[in-house]
């Protein structure tokens, strides 16, 4: 199993979401982060004075898949993120020893 964890622009949430559930991933966690890689925030102005915006609203995603379906659920969330500008996001891959569902007991990959 691996888990994927994605940092990308808010309002890509819902199409990564439904896209997701329409390929038969099931479960995902979401958090509201802020962070800035190349873009290097950005400048705003808020009662006449400028202020420099380091952190940039971003949506972290996790979703863990079986091993075989790592490739499939990557190219759904570029799909649906990539708008070919800075400040796209990022996604990380990484590896999961084992995934319990509690409520059953159940392991592995029919945990996810």
């Amino acid at each position: 199993m691996k888990k994927i964890e994605a940092i990308v622009r808010p309002h890509s949430v819902d199409d990564i979401r439904e896209a997701l559930q329409e390929a038969g991933f099931r479960g995902m966690t979401l958090q509201e982060v802020k962070g800035f890689g190349r873009q290097k925030g950005h400048t705003e102005v808020y009662r006449g004075a400028e202020y420099q915006v380091d952190f940039l609203p971003k949506v972290k995603l996790e979703v863990v898949v079986p091993d075989g379906r790592v490739e499939e659920a990557v190219s759904i969330i570029i799909r649906c993120t990539k708008t070919g500008k800075v400040g796209d996001g990022k996604i990380f891959i990484l590896p999961v020893e084992e995934a319990i569902r509690v409520r059953t007991e159940e392991t592995g990959d029919e945990a996810l």
